[in-house]
């Protein structure tokens, strides 16, 4: 049986006609499936995330801050 961490799941993704002709150009582009390209966006976007997150730790840290503070629109 394959491990959990390596499994894939499955998705229902409901997208508006004009997104998905932008995603499949954009696609086409990359040399992507519109699949894969959904999947390197969404991965993208939560290394970005991951990173920006660690900034304003740091920055937190930094400035003897508390969660919740104005870094954190809080």
């Amino acid at each position: 049986m394959a491990d959990q961490d390596d499994s894939r799941k499955q998705v229902l993704l409901r997208l508006s006609t004009s997104l998905w002709r932008e995603l499949a150009a954009w696609a086409a582009a990359d040399f992507r499936s519109i699949n894969g390209q959904i999947e390197f966006l969404l991965t993208d976007c939560v290394r970005q995330r991951k990173k920006r997150e660690a900034y304003e730790e740091s920055r937190r840290a930094e400035a003897g801050g508390t969660p919740g503070g104005p870094l954190e629109g809080g």
